[in-house]
């Protein structure tokens, strides 16, 4: 009995926050109309994107609300406003998240008051309920009904305010638009970055090394000697242009990834991270590789958080996980610093991590609490 009270207590509490809401919409519906007049009038059309985004709150707050009910988020799917007034007003009409939106807002005009159903059935079920469970032991009749209201309510509210395939697509090609924007200029960086070092490093030697072979040829027959040493510099000076071409070419594509696998590359390179570095792999030693693109943005993910662990960590020892899942490559680096990273103003690279992987449509979640470490986990989508 108490437990269908209980019960029956929450679901009229969510009955009267969606009541409450359903009564702000209807508020809402008269400034809709309101606007709508000021648009066909133009002198109010700048407020129809206003408008629009106070929809886009009010539907966020009611997927919160019945999320809270069922225990099932209801994502959201909408185009971003910004631009001048006539891209805003287009977006705003065009949007197939504002038409889900109004559908729901207008459906829910007519459904939001279901508490006006639950209300009479309390005295009733406290009766009836009363007597059915606790003189004759038998399970709640009445009670179990406001339940089944709200669940009512939100089964409508969920479906209404799903995005439709057309919403969640349009909001993909949105999130495909900014991931190879951030791809582009990481492809540029990259590309001003290894013609910097090209310039500054390996040409640099290579144009003083021809200098010091021509001098050699001139000193050959009147100073062997001089021409000698020259030579040994010419030679020294060749090895260190290869050591610079061979960094450059890490850069681009390790060649430890391409001889040994990405585990054996992230056990090379935590060799030599200056840390007592731990390395798990799971699944990654069936002879199944994932694709080079994925490979090497785990290594630079990889290179990069032990980069920052070492700099700024405090930590003397980190975890690197490496796992082959159903939907990819999972990529985990822990240490047990200072924490507090932040993704910019200190050089720490992690928006340039975000950047890398997002090109290959994957995630990065950062954990790091002030005095509690780093958590770096990446997923990579890819097929085995």
């Amino acid at each position: 009995m108490w437990k269908a009270v209980r019960r029956a207590a929450w679901a009229t509490v969510h009955l009267v926050v969606a009541a409450a809401m359903a009564f702000g919409v209807w508020i809402f519906i008269t400034v809709l109309l309101i606007t709508a007049v000021g648009t066909l009038a133009v002198v109010g059309a700048w407020m129809l994107p206003e408008a629009v985004l106070l929809i886009r709150r009010i539907a966020g707050a009611k997927r919160q609300l019945t999320s809270s009910w069922t225990g099932r988020e209801i994502p959201e799917a909408y185009q971003s406003l910004d631009g001048t007034l006539r891209e805003r007003l287009r977006t705003a009409v065009r949007d197939p998240g504002t038409r889900t939106d109004l559908r729901w807002m207008v459906a829910y005009y007519l459904y939001g008051a279901l508490v006006v159903l639950a209300l009479p059935l309390w005295p009733v079920g406290l009766v009836v309920d009363g007597v059915w469970c606790g003189l004759l032991r038998r399970r709640a009749l009445v009670l179990p009904l406001i339940v089944g209201l709200a669940d009512t309510e939100a089964r409508w509210s969920t479906a209404l305010l799903m995005p439709s395939p057309q919403a969640r697509l349009a909001a993909r090609v949105e999130e495909l638009k900014e991931t190879r924007a951030d791809a582009i200029a990481a492809h540029g960086a990259e590309l001003r970055r290894i013609e910097r070092d090209l310039h500054d490093g390996a040409q640099a030697r290579l144009v003083a090394l021809s200098m010091r072979i021509g001098l050699a040829k001139r000193a050959y027959d009147r100073d062997p000697d001089a021409a000698r040493k020259l030579l040994d510099d010419a030679q020294d000076q060749a090895e260190q242009a290869l050591t610079e071409l061979r960094h450059v070419v890490r850069g681009i594509h390790p060649p430890i990834l391409t001889d040994r696998g990405l585990s054996g590359a992230v056990r090379a390179l935590a060799a030599g991270s200056g840390l007592v570095v731990t390395v798990d792999d799971v699944g990654l030693d069936e002879g199944v590789r994932a694709p080079a693109a994925v490979e090497a943005a785990a290594y630079f993910v990889v290179a990069e958080a032990l980069t920052n662990a070492a700099k700024y960590s405090g930590s003397p020892s980190a975890d690197v996980r490496l796992a082959r899942t159903r939907r990819g490559l999972s990529v985990r680096v822990r240490d047990e610093g200072r924490g507090g990273a932040v993704e910019s103003g200190d050089g720490s690279g992690i928006l340039g991590m975000r950047r890398r992987v997002a090109a290959l449509d994957g995630t990065v979640e950062v954990t790091s609490p002030v005095g509690e470490g780093t958590v770096i986990q990446v997923e990579l989508p890819c097929v085995w």
